[in-house]
């Protein structure tokens, strides 16, 4: 159980850390301040700041999100929301202050501190300002030092800024808050959280590829009766070539197979017997079936023939696995995607398809125990689905921003905040609902 555990934490904060790394890359490389990059939801545990963000680990390990400045659903900057940006503008002089040696010298700290650095850079002294702070203050820094030292006090500083939110600082504000971007600016930093965990499965791949993975050898187990391998193959041959592909695992048996048209396929096997294995060279002509696949039954060509169940690891080369990767994840992708169809118009039942935490963990540790190549498959397909399912445009989750965005494209407005925060709400009772669904479903599996 605790291994189960481990496994699910290790997992979800991987692809945490994937989805969120999105959100925070983009949004950097857009202009919008980060406030704090937490892996696990509050209270805070632990965790550094670095430059203008803090970079936390929560208590509730299941989670995470990346928090804007202004990302808040209002419209404009509270005086409460200037007063935490003022406070994270004082973060920042202290941080430089503590990089350039400053603050250590000087012996203070906090609120202190920063009246020292503005009585001393507030005159605009630029030599002052490199000694104390490395650099030049930026300009919303500079009116937030010019103001302490006009105030002679951090605190009344911050409470006079944040009531009257001088229209100079607002414009700063704006700059580098999320509400204020352009609509083009605010779709793609919400969509690069589910884009990064779709596109994380395919590298994902690529390397448990590269690293080897467990592949069935086209050596033949049975063979059906009155289905066109009956004329020929035997259990324990093993196929090497048809026409003039060589036949390295099952899959290409069976891709070449399917892909015949029903030609006749020459087919060259290796087939045990007393001293050793002699070389038969078949020709067989494959027999079109109905076969039932995820997208329902579809007719198939066939010689009727299951493997075995040999297996090697198959290790292919880095340019081959990147091509394979993407392949393996697009195939991937198309069976979550009618699986979700089918989940939602109720071919197949809700009950037997949706696992929550409980399922999850116990499934991380049955793969965390087969080895790294089961683990890493798992954790592929999860990041396919926590990409997926945070596309679809249910309030809350990612894809109900994108939505609104949608709704504000066409509209030539953003809806009205009265509007989202009913869709807010909707949207966490749906999650809600969801959540207590799927994990009295695990309950009732664990004790049924």
């Amino acid at each position: 159980m605790v291994i189960s555990i481990l496994a699910a934490v290790a997992v979800f904060a991987t692809l945490v850390v994937v989805h969120e790394a999105g959100h925070f890359v983009v949004a950097k490389r857009l202009g919008v301040r980060v406030l704090r990059f937490s892996i696990g939801y509050p209270p805070r545990i632990a965790g550094i700041r670095r430059g203008e963000t803090d970079y936390a680990i929560g208590a509730t390990p299941l989670g995470g999100y990346v928090r804007m400045l202004g990302d808040e659903i209002g419209d404009d900057p509270s005086p409460a929301t200037v007063e935490l940006y003022l406070k994270e503008l004082q973060l920042d002089i202290l941080g430089a202050a503590k990089k350039s040696g400053w603050l250590k010298e000087s012996g203070k700290e906090g609120d202190d501190a920063l009246l020292a650095i503005a009585q001393q850079v507030g005159s605009g002294d630029s030599a002052v300002a490199q000694r104390i702070l490395g650099r030049e203050p930026k300009a919303d820094e500079a009116i937030l030092l010019r103001e302490v030292d006009r105030a002679n006090s951090v605190k009344r500083a911050i409470e006079t800024l944040s009531a009257t939110r001088p229209s100079s600082l607002l414009e700063l504000f704006k700059a580098q808050a999320f509400p204020s971007q352009p609509l083009r600016k605010r779709f793609a930093i919400v969509l690069a959280g589910p884009v990064a965990n779709i596109l994380f499965a395919p590298l994902m791949m690529t390397v448990i590829l590269m690293n080897g993975v467990p592949t069935l050898m086209p050596v033949i187990g049975a063979v059906k009766k009155d289905l066109p391998a009956a004329a020929g193959l035997r259990p324990g041959d093993r196929v090497m070539q048809i026409g003039r592909e060589r036949m390295e695992a099952w899959e290409d048996l069976s891709a070449r197979v399917k892909g015949s048209n029903g030609k006749p396929l020459l087919i060259v096997v290796q087939r045990p017997d007393g001293n050793g294995v002699t070389t038969i060279t078949l020709t067989i002509t494959p027999q079109r079936v109905e076969e039932v696949t995820i997208y329902g039954k579809a007719p198939t060509w066939v010689i009727g023939v299951t493997p075995r169940g040999d297996e090697y690891k198959r290790k292919i080369s880095p340019q081959r696995a990147l091509l394979e990767g993407f392949t393996q994840t697009a195939r991937m992708t198309a069976t979550l995607a009618v699986g979700i169809a089918k989940i939602v118009n109720g071919t197949t039942p809700a009950r037997q398809a949706l696992g929550g935490p409980i399922s999850i963990a116990q499934i991380a540790g049955r793969e965390m125990r087969a080895g790294f190549t089961e683990i890493a498959v798992f954790t592929v397909w999860l990041s396919l689905q926590l990409g997926i399912i945070n596309l679809l445009p249910v309030p809350l989750l990612d894809g109900g921003h994108l939505l609104f965005f949608v709704f504000e494209g066409v509209r030539g407005k953003p809806l009205k905040l009265r509007h989202r925060e009913i869709a807010m709400e909707v949207g966490l009772f749906l999650l809600v609902i969801l959540m207590a669904y799927v994990i009295l479903n695990d309950i009732s599996r664990l004790i049924g």
